[in-house]
């Protein structure tokens, strides 16, 4: 049975203080021996002070995002490398908003997500359609050629070591709600696509559903077959939230 991951993307939020006090509340509402994973991925400025937070706790840390490049002169850029020295586990790579604001291509996403397992960190890679492709019909081609660019890049053993998460971005923050039965084709259509070149291997990765995972829709979506956790924005940032959408996935 593949384990719930949830995972909490702060985005460009947080404080040193809001930081210790998010990090204690998120610790101490965490009961031993849970049955799911939690990670919290604050901006790179917080990452060595989080990572002292979570010291001893079950909770990992991952990074929001991560450079193509392993050293030399990329002014402001962060290297795979140096997020491992930091106590990083995971970090996400193409995050819709790195993607639409950001121009990275599906090529330079690939290039992060080679270059974060190389330096042993595990890549949450994101795909997802916008509400034009959405509307257009288009969204299994678009997921399709996300992968696909990750596939020839890394090959499909890579992902044995990696982790992906569907961002409905026509989903988040615009009022309009994907339902558990929509994001669950989706995940159904991606894990069908990985099998495609390894059926075994596609049975164990997990996706996680990224549009807006709330203490309210959690249990339906987390009761999905092949939503295997989330991607939390907004409800992240705040313990108690966070710890309910956590408690949707406790299993018995």
């Amino acid at each position: 049975m593949r384990e719930f991951l949830v995972a909490g993307n702060w985005k460009m939020n947080g404080s040193a203080a809001g930081n210790e006090a998010l990090v204690s509340g998120i610790v101490k509402g965490t009961p031993d021996g849970v049955g799911y994973r939690m990670l919290v991925c604050p901006p790179f400025a917080y990452l060595s002070s989080v990572a002292g937070l979570l010291k001893g706790s079950n909770i990992a840390l991952g990074a929001q995002n991560v450079s193509q490049f392993d050293s030399g002169a990329y002014t402001g850029e962060i290297s795979p490398s140096m997020l491992k020295d930091v106590g990083c586990e995971f970090v996400i790579v193409g995050h819709s908003e790195r993607r639409a604001m950001f121009g990275e291509s599906n090529e330079i996403v690939a290039a992060k997500f080679v270059a974060a397992q190389g330096a042993g960190l595990l890549p949450i890679l994101c795909v997802g359609e916008t509400l034009e492709q959405r509307e257009a019909g288009t969204t299994e081609q678009v997921i399709d050629a996300q992968l696909d660019a990750v596939l020839d890049a890394a090959g499909i053993g890579a992902f044995e070591q990696a982790v992906i998460a569907y961002e409905p971005v026509w989903a988040i923050g615009t009022g309009k709600t994907a339902t558990p039965e929509q994001a669950q084709a989706v995940h159904l259509h991606i894990r069908k696509r990985l099998a495609g070149h390894d059926g075994e291997l596609a049975g164990r990765v997990q996706i996680l559903y990224g549009g807006s995972m709330k203490g309210d829709n959690a249990p339906g979506l987390l009761g999905m077959p092949d939503i295997d956790g989330g991607l939390i924005g907004g409800a992240s940032l705040k313990a108690n939230d966070f710890l309910a959408i956590a408690a949707a996935a406790a299993r018995d």
